[in-house]
């Protein structure tokens, strides 16, 4: 079955607003750092989907955003999601508390620091070099370790532990 869902990063000062995810027990991205965001509810439009999800889990309220991409991901037999990548560099309001876990600020440069999925990697280093809209697919078996991934078709090699682009 595959599943509809947005991830943003939102900029500040060189810096993402990242979300430890620490709370639900049986959350595939337990321990991990990622940006904010989730499913799609019916009927909602991607931009739809992130301004709500934005919203709920940071307070904020996008004032200015990109469509960066669309990566799919496939996790072992039965699970494919397309997940809408943004980044935003506006924003209004306070920010609140999260329910899923800890917002914090991050510097750019420290990212890869993080305890991150091996493929967010990727997509990282694609929007650091500022690349148009772009399609990743990245394929993770049931052990979280990074199989597959290619970029707008094309499959990427590994080469000493890095995804070549």
């Amino acid at each position: 079955m595959a599943k509809l869902s947005t991830l943003c990063y939102i900029e500040k000062e060189g810096m993402y607003l990242m979300l430890h995810r620490t709370v639900k027990e049986n959350d595939v991205n337990r321990d991990k750092w990622i940006g904010v965001g989730g499913h799609f509810e019916h009927g909602e439009s991607p931009e739809e989907c992130l301004l709500r999800e934005v919203k709920e889990e940071t307070g904020y309220t996008l004032t200015s955003w990109r469509y960066r991409g669309i990566v799919t991901f496939v996790y072992g037999p039965d699970i494919v999601e397309y997940m809408s990548l943004y980044t935003a560099d506006g924003f209004a309001g306070e920010e609140t508390p999260c329910d899923e876990g800890e917002l914090e600020w991050v510097d750019k440069s420290l990212i890869d620091t993080l305890s991150i999925w091996e493929g967010d990697k990727i997509f990282f280093r694609l929007l650091d070099e500022d690349r148009d809209f772009f399609s990743l697919k990245l394929v993770y078996d049931q052990k979280d370790v990074l199989q597959y991934a290619a970029l707008d078709g094309v499959e990427l090699k590994r080469c000493q532990g890095i995804w070549q682009i």
